[in-house]
């Protein structure tokens, strides 16, 4: 897909690829893989090791950082965010090399395409975490997605709208599958899936939070966010003719981000978060909209106190679900499929199976 002159995708606008993503290549039969996953609001990691049918994970690490905090505002990626990421950056790097990764890739995504200073923090976290951070493109980031959320798409419905809600920027990717031969079915996996749309939506939780605030919301905020996100989408729907496709049953809806799994926990009254409760979960389109609206309804500290939410994500998680709302209302499928996976293992996956362009990377060297 072709960028504009400034090397940045065109703010919500749709754009068309009939090309696959399928690339074959021999997988590795061993070794240990280490995936990092830097975004505007999270620093993940994961280290896994091949097994026939995927990958066996052997450590992993999450943190909330809001590496892109102010970001809106200033441009620059501000001392305490870019402090509270190295620190979370030396864990990961702690780990990697604890593991013995041999493979290792680590991305950073919109925060740092938009930060003007982020050359200055990429070099201190090489310097101090021995991590050399790879800043990718819109296109490369909604490829690793869907090569990470593949095996929870539905083989016998062709076409797929998987989203991913991050803290800077919302991907819309619009998929289609190869349909088996002889009927036969199968676990998708990337190669699978063609893009035939996408679009990359330049508001995420943080943004959207640090517009309207994220503690003291009323009706009418919560409104306003999601008119907001509904005109920020508006050349995508009116590109695509996807809604005719939701219209007739023939589209499933994929969900990747914090929001879609706080939703099923707080759905479900979880004692606490469980990914693996969580991951591959439906909920159905209304519950979607009454648990929004519920979320929405609450207190600050309501959302504080919430084992599913908690006060990481209490000024962010209504932000996340009037996105989540203006999506759902552009295109109203049955159901919502919940995908707690996404960059990660989609790097894994890429990485193991020889289809990672740069996939020959050293581990972080040890620092005194």
């Amino acid at each position: 897909m072709a960028a504009f002159g400034n090397g940045q995708r065109r703010p919500g606008r749709a754009k068309r690829n009939g090309a696959s993503a399928r690339r074959n290549g021999p997988a590795r039969p061993n070794g240990v893989y280490a995936a990092l996953d830097l975004g505007t609001n999270n620093c993940r990691l994961l280290v896994a090791r091949p097994q026939r049918d995927g990958f066996r994970v052997v450590d992993a690490f999450s943190r909330i950082v809001r590496l892109g905090e102010g970001l809106s505002a200033s441009g620059m990626l501000s001392d305490q965010a870019m402090a509270r990421t190295l620190d979370a950056l030396k864990v990961c790097a702690s780990k990697i090399r604890r593991r013995g990764a041999t493979q290792v890739r680590a991305v950073a995504t919109e925060a740092c395409r938009r930060a003007r200073n982020c050359e200055t923090f990429l070099a201190r976290v090489k310097s101090e975490t021995g991590i050399e951070l790879e800043i990718i493109s819109q296109d490369e980031e909604a490829k690793l997605a869907i090569y990470g959320c593949a095996p929870l798409i539905d083989p016998e419905v062709p076409d797929i709208l998987l989203f991913d809600i991050g803290g800077g920027s919302t991907e819309v990717c619009w998929l289609k599958a190869a349909r088996a031969k002889g009927g036969a079915a199968r676990r998708l996996t990337g190669s699978d899936l063609s893009l035939y749309a996408w679009s990359s939506i330049p508001i995420g939780v943080i943004s959207m939070a640090e517009r309207f605030g994220g503690r003291d919301l009323t009706p009418g905020d919560y409104d306003a966010m999601v008119d907001v996100m509904r005109e920020a989408m508006s050349d995508f729907t009116e590109l695509s003719d996807l809604g005719g496709a939701v219209a007739g049953g023939e589209v499933q809806m994929l969900g990747t981000s914090g929001t879609v799994t706080t939703l099923v926990g707080v759905h479900f009254d979880l004692p606490r978060y469980d990914r693996s409760f969580v991951d591959g979960s439906y909920l159905d389109m209304d519950t979607v909209h009454r648990i929004c609206r519920r979320i929405a309804a609450m207190s600050y500290g309501e959302r504080a106190d919430h084992a599913c939410i908690g006060v990481e994500r209490a000024d962010l998680v209504v932000a996340g679900c009037a996105i989540l709302t203006a999506l759902c209302g552009f295109w109203p499928a049955e159901r919502l499929r919940v995908a707690d996976r996404g960059l990660r293992e989609g790097m894994l996956y890429t990485m193991m199976h020889g289809t990672d362009r740069r996939s020959s990377r050293r581990r972080p060297q040890s620092r005194a």
